[in-house]
């Protein structure tokens, strides 16, 4: 009977001995996938916000694949062309809301016209640079009406300092890029001046109908916010891609 209690004792110490060196061998695994690395797009040197990213401004650095975050780049190709929506630090791990695509640029075919002041009847506060607008036309002598049929995108709005308007402790932006409505809102709410000068991105074409419109003095611009600058963008967020 002791034969067997002692024989079963020690099988028992045997298949613990052994469960302990196995999960020695997975922690060590683990410790040895963690200490691998990834190579990740950082920055050479410090980018400011705005900055059109070119591929020459960007390099490799090894990460610890425990380190590793969803959203950073592996691949330099992907960022070459990208706006800088904040800014980057030398070696610093680029994530994907932090860049986005040219999205206070012309596109091709457009330019960045600023709307003389004379020209405008009335802009809404609520209007940020990189949101979509709707133009309207009033005139005394003519019926009023939209301007174009498609939205417009605000390149820059600027207070009477020549300031970008916007919430500096909560940038509109930054709110933006992340899909945080009441954030984006309360931004808009709490801007630190009117709107003073207005830059849009338009079309020759779209340009030449402003002046025709206006330069006579007798139609005035209203340039409205348009409901798509909320709900595409925070729909979407920087991470679209």
């Amino acid at each position: 009977m002791n034969k067997k209690r002692n024989l079963l004792i020690s099988c028992s110490a045997a298949l613990l001995a052994a469960l302990l060196v196995y999960g020695v061998y997975k922690l060590q695994l683990k410790q040895v996938e963690l200490q691998k690395t990834v190579s990740v797009v950082v920055p050479k040197d410090f980018i400011r916000a705005g900055t059109m990213i070119e591929a020459d401004m960007l390099t490799y650095k090894p990460v610890m694949a425990g380190s590793f975050l969803e959203g950073m780049f592996t691949d330099l190709a992907q960022l070459a062309g990208l706006e800088s929506v904040v800014p980057l630090g030398t070696d610093e791990p680029i994530l994907s809301w932090k860049v986005d695509k040219f999205h206070l640029l012309p596109s091709r075919g457009q330019s960045t016209f600023q709307i003389p002041k004379d020209y405008i009847l009335s802009v809404s506060n609520g209007i940020r640079a990189g949101d979509k607008v709707n133009v309207y036309v009033s005139g005394v002598d003519s019926d009023s009406g939209r301007l174009f049929g498609s939205e417009i995108t605000v390149a820059s709005v600027k207070s009477s300092a020549n300031v970008e308007v916007d919430n500096p402790k909560s940038p509109n932006l930054y709110s933006r890029v992340n899909g945080d409505t009441e954030k984006m809102y309360a931004s808009r709410r709490e801007a630190n001046g009117s709107i003073d000068q207005i830059n849009l991105n338009l079309t020759e074409e779209q340009w030449l109908a402003i002046d025709r419109a206006c330069r006579d003095k007798k139609a005035k611009l209203v340039i409205a916010l348009s409901a798509s600058s909320l709900t595409e963008e925070t729909a979407g967020g920087i991470g679209r891609r």
